[in-house]
């Protein structure tokens, strides 16, 4: 099957190596929202991540654990053979014994000084940090589908643009050739023609090659060869004003920052863990034992007892281990609480940079579109001019290479004003598939953490035990995020300008 499915992938991307790429194949993305709901479904980047952050649910209810009873059966065979010193060798009799033993044992923690409540309480920091790291693939993943969908619609625009110049320098060859053959222009025009026709050929080549390229990266990250892409939605709803806004939003929202603060907290939790072996700690356990002669095996020769005991454990002298471990610990929170400021400096950085490429490409744009302008009527005017005399051969030449030339650095602006604005989004913590497409249903990682609070294991009496174990260890607490902030489906309809 994934042979298969690779072979499709790469004739797809041969074929719009040769063709022009903007033909539609069946069940391609439309849109860019069609784009990113497939990539959200099937990306396997982002499913792996969701199959960690399940595992690492996990983790929660292997700390409960600690305060649920445990129940273990044993059961052996006795023998013994024993012969008194002195006896004569000859015709001897051993005294035997042979015994079958059962035991239940069931023991059950009542405190443990804290040592499970800051166990209980690292993991759920740990599951935490885990849904933002969740959150930052999945700002990954949609920003490399917005990267490969801008990527295609600009080499399919550069190459119609490359196309487009090899015809309008194939009529001008046709033209140089014909007022040679009259006597209006020298060799050397019709030379000139055809070097420009063959490099405009030539850059013809590479712009399908480019297509071919990008094409295959939207295959990876999306899980389909794009079609006929339409226009992308305008992020202009979904960004800030200006900069000190992106600054305060992703203080809030960013996922680098608030996985790091999760951190802190679950390394602030294994401190009190370590010094929880300094406590003493509570225990009750109970023991059925039932054993009988292995020979003769009679039920009505069965012994049973019953034990029960309650044990306190007080540590004393562990040669300095758990202050050791302690001291360590400390100094891993004293790293994690760095690493919440190294995470700040971070993303300023992200948003500082994307902002200011936002603003550049802004600037290109309006400067491309007069560049634009200004060359059409160039290159009509050229073309006019040389019909009377007034120009030449290689002055028209140069005016439709300037003209492609612009129209290209448009094309590029535009998909570098485009790409900014979604890396300004990504350092927000903004560029979600919540945000973007409202209308697909979104995974919510709390449905499975929520469905492992009473599974196979759970015990009524340990919300009691540990609410008495907890009660003098850090909690850790969900921190607010910025509300969901959505694209409006009118703007979501229309292309970017």
């Amino acid at each position: 099957m994934f042979t298969c499915r690779r072979k499709g992938l790469l004739a797809a991307a041969c074929v719009a190596g040769l063709a022009s790429g903007l033909a539609a194949t069946q069940a391609s993305a439309e849109t860019l929202a069609d784009a990113i709901a497939l990539a959200y479904d099937s990306n396997p980047t982002l499913q792996a991540q969701r199959a960690t952050q399940r595992a690492l649910d996990e983790s929660v209810v292997q700390a409960k654990a600690g305060w649920r009873p445990t129940l273990n059966a044993q059961t052996y065979y006795y023998y013994r053979q024993y012969r008194s010193p002195g006896v004569a060798a000859i015709g001897q009799t051993f005294d035997t014994t042979k015994q079958d033993y059962a035991v239940l044992t069931l023991s059950q923690p009542v405190w443990t000084g804290g040592r499970v409540g800051a166990a209980v309480s690292a993991a759920e920091a740990d599951v935490l940090q885990g849904r933002e790291n969740l959150r930052r693939v999945e700002g990954q993943v949609i920003a490399s589908v917005i990267q490969a969908y801008v990527d295609v619609r600009r080499d399919q625009e550069a190459l119609a643009i490359r196309e487009e110049n090899v015809k309008v320098l194939q009529r001008q060859l046709e033209e140089s050739k014909a007022r040679f053959d009259v006597g209006e222009i020298t060799r050397t025009d019709v030379a000139q023609s055809e070097a420009r026709l063959a490099a405009s050929q030539a850059l013809l080549r590479s712009a399908q090659a480019q297509l071919a390229v990008s094409r295959a990266s939207y295959a990876a990250v999306v899980g389909q060869n794009p079609g006929d892409l339409a226009p992308e939605p305008s992020l202009a709803p979904l960004l800030p004003d200006d900069v000190d806004k992106a600054f305060d939003v992703a203080e809030q929202n960013n996922a680098q920052i608030r996985a790091a603060e999760y951190a802190a907290d679950a390394t602030k939790a294994r401190v009190a863990e370590a010094k929880a072996d300094h406590m003493p700690s509570v225990s009750v356990s109970g023991n059925l034992v039932w054993f009988t002669p292995a020979s003769p095996f009679r039920t009505s020769d069965a012994t049973r007892e019953i034990v029960g005991q309650a044990t306190l454990t007080v540590p004393l002298y562990a040669g300095g281990l758990t202050s050791s471990r302690v001291r360590a610990q400390v100094e891993r929170d004293n790293a994690a609480r760095i690493g919440i400021e190294t995470a700040r400096r971070s993303v300023l950085q992200s948003v500082t940079q994307s902002w200011n490429q936002l603003l550049a490409a802004r600037a290109n744009i309006s400067s491309t579109a007069e560049q634009v302008k200004a060359a059409e009527i160039a290159a009509e005017g050229t073309r006019q001019e040389q019909q009377v005399g007034l120009r030449t051969t290689i002055d028209v030449l140069n005016a439709e290479q300037e003209l492609r030339s612009a129209q290209l650095s448009q094309v590029s602006a535009v998909h570098d004003e485009y790409v900014s604005s979604a890396s300004v989004l990504l350092a927000m913590g903004r560029l979600e598939a919540a945000n973007l497409t409202p209308a697909t249903a979104t995974y919510d990682p709390k449905t499975n953490f929520d469905k492992l609070r009473i599974t196979w294991g759970w015990v009524p009496w340990e919300e009691p035990i540990g609410v008495a174990d907890s009660a003098f260890t850090p909690k850790t607490k969900e921190m607010p995020r910025e509300e969901t902030v959505t694209l409006p489906a009118a703007d979501a309809a229309k292309p970017e300008q």
